[in-house]
C-alpha cells in the first residue's frame, strides 16, 4: 500500500513462497519459506491481502498475510480429511546418468514401505514443477499400495532458466534419463520393486511416457494422456506452431529433427509395455491423432493396448 514494493509468488525447486520485491533495486525479502505452495495472492483497495496454502498434508485453504505474517482464514477441507488415510510424503534427489541432480517428490502408503510397485506419475508442461502441494491423484494411489514418484526433470520449472531450456530442440532425451534415474535411485533404496514399474502422464506427461517405454522396456504397464510420437502430425494441427517453427524449423527444412524427436512411433515394434492411450476428441492443444496413431501402431505390431477417446 506505501507503492514501495510488490508481493509477489516465486517458484524455487517443488516450492511456491511469497516474496516482497523493493521497487529501488535493493533486493527482495522472502516473507515465506515453507515446504509448501503460497498461490493465488490477492489484494483489495485498502491493501488487505488473501493467498492461498497447501501443503502435501493439506488442500488448499484462504490465508491472510498482515505484517509479514500469514494466518488461517478458512477450514474447508477440514472434514475430508479427517476420512481419509494419512499418506507419507517426502522429497527427494536422485542423479541421472550424465550425473544431472534431479528433485522429486514421494508418496507411500507409510514411511516404513518396501519394495512396492513403483508409478512414474509424470507432469506435463513441460515448464512446470511438481510440488509440495496436496495432490489427490497420487496419494490415492499411494493409499492403494504404490509408491509414487513425481520427478522434476529437466525442462521443468522452480530449477531456473538453463534447466528449463536443457532440453530445447531436443525432446526425449534428458527427460528420459532423468526419469529412468529416479525410478533406479527408488530402486537401489528399496522401495520400489524393479520387476513392478508403471509410467503414465498427460499431455507433455503422455508424451515422455511415449518416449520412455521407447527407451526401456522395464516398464510392465503405461498410460499416456494426450500424447503424440509421430511430431510430424502436429505440424499444422495444435496450438504450437511457433514454438516449433522457432525450436525445432518446419519439418520440410528440418526433417532429420524431426524424424529424431518421432522416435516412439517410429520405432513402436521395440516397444514392450502395455499401454492405456488417452485423449480428448476436440483437443486442440495436444490433438487425439497423437494417442490414435499410437494405438493403432500398437495393435499392429501386436503389442497390448487399449484406447480411450473422450467426447467433446
Amino acid at each position: 500500500s506505501d507503492s514501495k514494493s510488490i508481493l509477489g509468488i516465486i517458484e524455487d525447486d517443488r516450492k511456491q513462497n511469497i516474496i516482497q520485491l523493493d521497487l529501488s533495486g535493493k533486493g527482495h525479502t522472502r516473507i515465506t519459506s515453507e515446504d509448501a505452495v503460497y498461490s493465488n495472492i490477492q489484494t483489495n483497495d485498502a491493501g488487505q491481502v488473501v493467498v492461498l496454502f497447501s501443503d502435501p498434508h493439506t488442500p488448499a485453504e484462504i490465508y491472510t498475510l498482515e505484517n509479514g505474517k500469514t494466518k488461517k482464514l478458512t477450514h474447508i477441507h477440514d472434514g475430508f480429511l479427517s476420512t481419509i488415510k494419512k499418506i507419507h510424503v517426502q522429497g527427494f534427489q536422485s542423479v541421472s546418468a550424465d550425473k544431472n541432480i534431479v528433485s522429486g517428490i514421494l508418496y507411500l502408503p507409510d514411511d516404513a514401505a518396501r519394495n512396492l510397485p513403483l508409478v512414474l506419475f509424470i507432469h506435463g508442461g513441460p515448464v512446470a514443477q511438481d510440488e509440495y502441494s496436496f495432490d489427490q491423484a497420487r496419494q490415492m494411489l499411494a493409499a492403494g499400495g504404490f509408491a509414487v514418484a513425481a520427478v522434476n526433470y529437466r525442462g521443468s520449472s522452480g530449477r531456473g532458466y538453463a534447466y528449463s531450456k536443457a532440453i530445447y530442440g531436443d525432446w526425449g532425451n534428458k527427460e528420459v534419463q532423468d526419469i529412468v534415474g529416479a525410478a533406479n535411485h527408488l530402486i537401489k533404496m528399496g522401495i520400489a520393486d524393479s520387476n513392478r514399474l508403471a509410467i503414465g502422464g498427460w499431455s507433455y506427461g503422455g508424451i515422455l511416457t511415449n518416449y520412455t517405454i521407447a527407451k526401456d522396456t522395464r516398464f510392465k504397464a503405461a498410460v499416456s494422456g494426450a500424447g503424440s510420437s509421430f511430431q510430424f502430425t502436429m505440424y499444422g494441427t495444435d496450438q504450437y506452431v511457433k514454438q516449433y517453427d522457432d525450436e525445432l524449423g518446419p519439418p520440410w527444412r528440418n526433417f532429420q529433427k524431426w524424424v529424431n524427436l518421432s522416435y516412439p512411433f517410429l520405432n513402436v515394434q521395440k516397444i514392450k509395455t502395455p499401454t492405456l492411450f488417452m485423449a480428448s476428441e476436440k483437443d486442440f492443444n495436444v490433438p487425439v491423432a497423437g494417442a490414435e496413431q499410437m494405438y493403432q501402431a500398437f495393435k499392429y505390431e501386436g503389442i497390448s493396448t487399449e484406447l480411450i477417446i473422450y467426447p467433446g
